[in-house]
């Protein structure tokens, strides 16, 4: 059985976590012992908290038992009970009023009953009924009452007090009303104020932006409509109490077609209806879920059911739930809106919801480069050759391959001669295709026909490109030993040009094998052989800089790409120039030279005539810029590439980008988009197996939902890459979640909770730390946050031991490392800071000041002024406390001194000096003090 006090404490964390099934079991909990205990005050909180948590968790009826409970208890004995006990009474009055609405069964006389008793209390106690109004508007809306106008002007030209409506919640009713008068203008100047200000509401923004999602649409702001959408939508997705809001994102996706997303939205919420938080919210998810379904074709399933099907039982059943409410209602109101979002027409053909869509709807932008055409092509057939063997030359595929279809339509029977070098063209463009099999077979054919022609050296060619062809990773080996073998011969008979192109192939499965320096090698020994052409000098000059590049010799790769980009300039830059220029980019971008290597991928970008190539570059721009502090110009091409994937189906290489994506969003001060972007590649590297960029993107979008105040969905995916750091290898990584876990926990008040993460993160590094020394450090942190975790807990006991096993942890750091090392002299002084802070929390007042005493001397010595600032602080308040003012104003003094004009420190030091001063009876200086530093 647990004592009051550690019930209380439950219930403080209780009030700290966040709405859902947790929070109320917890408070059910809570609930059973103190009635078990018969501890009225706990039981009487303890309800009016789970009211709270019924109604904002998901299980509205459940509020109806603990309303009832707590009113017929403060009726009963209003002389146990304060103000804020009256408050909160008042206020939970709404969430009865709006609840009792929600379900069918339940009589309206109760629910204008309720309103009644409402509004006479409100009277007594002399509130304004601002609220009352509010409340009584909401029920003729709900039946159809033409009335319902009058409640509106007089809720709204009622002043507002302490128990209407948050300042985003009152606008968020009164812009549904304009709405369904057709005022959407109004409505959207209504809410613009409130979207200006700052919202603390947990139901704020989410709940406006919902309001506002198809007054935007009608009023043709289809920008602010969807970043509505997507701002809302991911408040509102994990809390069971939103159903009904969310299915209004569902119909927001059926009439600005995006079905696709709609039927996410569909899929992931559908269970839920079997929990639904009300009958009321249960009618709008169906028939907002009938609406999306219903603009599906039969072959999209949902499970095992067509979309249509399906569509038509979620029809049905949203029928027959509002046939409920307008027999309880004695109107046909309900029956009326639900027939009318059944058949709700679309407001615009589609609208995008992201950066990445809006590119895929423009269309890509293909560059100036790969417009211009390449110049007309001969007729004759063997001019028609040489031109296709040239534009491939180039790396202009598209253009080769369209030179030999020509060939073909032209020539369908060409001398046994053209025909040859014909199939030897089919082996270079199957290649292209990534069709080896076919590929090789085209060689051999051609090397066969150039041996009938009596030309050997060309079926040598032919026969070093067959060799090469097939995808032969696992025999390598072959592959090189078969090539040198025939490029011997081919250097034994050709001339320069076909000697250093013979040399030049052996790169190919050296680099396979991983010889790199023999890969460099090889090129070099290509480039001794002087060919004369200038185009493959060029080539020589790229290959020999990707080989350092691959070699990691940035410096030595730009300069030989540097000398590439020069000498294909000398022959007009053709478009194997882009290949140089993306060389020379990523070695500049290598050497942090990144202004220069945007320069480098701009020059690729004006060259690239295949797909490939601008890809190529579109990223190492992005990611240059990215490095170099331009966040916002790399969103731009991560888009645009991301878009090019998806166009063309790839999804795996589009994920890998969207990481990209979604830090560079992040970057540029935009949360909201990087989210996205990172949470639609999550999946799709889940589904590749491509854990390492899963993991490190699942960490990136951590960091991304604390900075969008989104503490629950942070702390799931830290547990999830703890979970995914099982290893022995992995137990430092595995710590850092879990710490970063606690951290966040603790930050949110949610302190019992933080105090178990700290705990099983030092666990982790303990494990660990022999490995790692840092290990050990975050072990101490660990440990000394888990005590103070607990102290704030209200764990006084444990935060005790906690605090010990820390101090023994110390201790024999200082035995083996030494007491005089300056990082544990640190730990040392923040471990006393803390471990104050857990005696006072435990009434040790002398145990607190005895720690303290040293503990800014400590700091002071090791040059962190800063935190001996705030020990020298904390030191005065524990002096103050055990009623020792004198002793503390020296120390007071002395950080006023000290600290940095208008600092925290400076402010918190003149606050406590004033009382100081008040306490000794020196009431002038105290003024003084105030004077000169607190109205600063």
């Amino acid at each position: 059985m647990k004592t009051e006090d550690e019930l209380w404490g439950l219930l403080r964390e209780a009030d700290h976590m966040p709405y859902g099934s947790g929070q109320i079991a917890l408070v059910e909990q809570i609930v059973q012992h103190a009635d078990a205990g018969g501890f009225d005050e706990l039981r009487f909180a303890a309800r009016m908290q789970a009211t709270t948590a019924y109604v904002h968790g998901g299980e509205t009826a459940k509020s109806f038992v603990t309303f009832s409970w707590c009113r017929a208890e403060y009726d009963a004995h209003p002389d146990r009970f304060d103000r804020h006990a009256e408050s909160l009474l008042l206020w939970q009055f709404k969430y009865m009023v709006s609840g009792l609405l929600k379900f069918p069964e339940v009589p309206l006389g109760r629910t204008r009953d309720v309103l009644d008793d409402m509004e006479r209390r409100f009277r007594a106690g002399g509130h304004s009924l601002q609220a009352v109004y509010s409340y009584r508007h909401a029920v003729a809306a709900h039946v159809g009452d033409p009335a319902a106008d009058e409640w509106y002007e007089k809720w709204c030209a009622t002043p507002r007090d302490d128990n209407s409506d948050c300042v985003g919640c009152d606008p968020t009713s009164k812009v549904y009303h304009l709405v369904s008068a057709g005022d959407d203008e109004a409505a959207v100047a209504l809410a613009q104020p409130v979207l200006a200000g700052q919202l603390t509401c947990a139901e704020q923004p989410q709940s406006i932006l919902t309001s506002l999602l198809l007054p935007y649409l009608r009023t043709g702001r289809l920008s602010d409509a969807a970043d509505a959408h997507r701002r809302a939508y991911r408040s509102l997705r994990g809390n069971l109490a939103d159903l009904q809001r969310i299915g209004e994102h569902v119909v927001f996706c059926a009439r600005t077609g995006n079905e696709t997303r709609g039927l996410e939205i569909v899929e992931r919420h559908l269970s839920w209806l079997d929990k639904a938080p009300h009958p009321q919210a249960d009618m709008w998810f169906s028939a907002a879920a009938a609406l999306l379904l219903g603009r599906l074709d039969a072959d999209v399933l949902i499970g095992d059911v067509p979309a249509p099907e399906l569509a038509e039982r979620l029809a049905a059943r949203a029928r027959a739930l509002a046939a409920r409410f307008d027999a309880r209602n004695g109107t046909a109101n309900i029956g009326t809106l639900i027939e009318a979002r059944l058949h709700a027409e679309p407001i615009v053909e589609h609208l995008p919801l992201s950066a990445v869509a809006r590119t895929l709807r423009a269309g890509a932008t293909v560059p100036a480069a790969a417009r211009a055409a390449a110049g007309p092509l001969p007729s004759d057939p063997a001019g028609l050759l040489d031109r296709a063997e040239e534009l491939f030359d180039e790396y202009r595929f598209t253009e080769a391959r369209a030179a030999w279809q020509r060939f073909d339509e032209l020539h369908p029977e060409p001398p046994f001669a053209l025909a040859v070098r014909r199939v030897e063209g089919r082996g270079r463009m199957a290649g292209v295709d990534q069709a080896p099999e076919q590929a090789e077979a085209a060689f051999r054919e051609a090397a066969a026909g150039y041996r009938t022609l009596g030309d050997e050296l060309a079926a040598l060619v032919a026969e070093a490109r067959a060799i090469l062809a097939p995808d032969a990773q696992e025999r390598q080996e072959e592959v090189l030993a078969e090539l040198t073998a025939v490029t011997e011969r081919i250097v034994a008979i050709g001339d320069a040009d076909t000697r250093a192109e013979a040399r030049l192939r052996l790169e190919y499965p050296l680099l396979a094998l991983d010889r790199l320096d023999d890969a460099l090698a090889a090129v070099d020994s290509a480039i001794a052989e002087e060919p004369p052409r200038p185009a493959l000098r060029a080539e020589l000059a790229g290959r020999r800089a990707r080989c350092l590049l691959v070699l990691e010799r940035f410096e030595a790769a730009a300069a030989a790409a540097a000398d590439c980009r020069e000498q294909y300039g000398r022959l007009g830059d053709p478009p194997p120039v882009a290949l140089a220029a993306l060389i020379h980019g990523h070695a500049l971008a290598n050497l942090e030279q990144f202004d220069a290597a945007v320069q480098a991928f701009d020059a690729a970008l004006g060259a690239a005539v295949e797909r490939d190539p601008r890809l190529s570059a579109l990223v190492g721009r992005a990611r240059a810029r990215l490095a170099g502090g331009q966040p916002a110009e790399a969103v731009d091409d991560l888009v645009e590439a991301i878009a090019d994937h998806v166009a063309h189906g790839e999804d795996a290489p589009a994920a890998i980008l969207r990481f990209d994506l979604a830090s560079a969003y992040d970057q540029a001060g935009q949360p909201l988009d990087a989210a996205e972007a990172a949470e639609s590649a999550i999946d799709v590297l889940d589904q590749i197996g491509a854990q390492d960029h899963a993991d490190q993107t699942r960490y990136l979008l951590s960091r991304i939902y604390r900075e969008l105040d989104e503490p629950d969905q942070a702390l799931a995916l830290l547990e999830t890459l703890a979970g995914n750091l099982d290893g022995f290898d992995n137990l430092q990584s595995r710590g850092r979640m879990l710490q970063e876990a606690a951290q966040l926990l603790y930050r949110i008040d949610r302190d019992a909770q933080a105090a178990e993460k700290f705990a099983a993160a030092a666990a982790a590094f303990k494990t660990a730390g022999s490995k790692a020394a840092e290990a050990v450090q975050a072990e101490l942190y660990c440990r000394r946050m888990r005590a103070l975790a607990l102290r704030w807990a209200g764990s006084i006991e444990d935060s005790l031991t906690a605090l010990a096993e820390a101090d023994a942890l110390v201790t024999e750091l200082a035995r083996t490392v030494g007491a005089s090392e300056a990082w544990l002299v640190w730990h040392q002084a923040m471990l006393d800071c803390d471990g104050a802070r857990v005696h006072l929390g435990a009434g040790q007042g002398d145990e607190a000041l005895a720690r303290i005493k040293g503990a800014a001397r400590a700091l002071r010595g090791i040059g962190a002024f800063g935190d001996a600032l705030e020990a020298d602080l904390l030191h005065a308040e524990l002096l103050m406390r055990s009623g020792e003012p004198a002793a503390a104003e020296p120390l007071l003094r002395s950080v006023l001194g000290t600290a940095p004009a208008g600092s925290q420190a400076g402010q918190n030091a003149a606050w406590m000096l004033a009382e100081a001063l008040e306490a000794m009876d020196r009431p002038a200086e105290a003024a003084e003090i105030r004077q000169l530093h607190l109205e600063q």
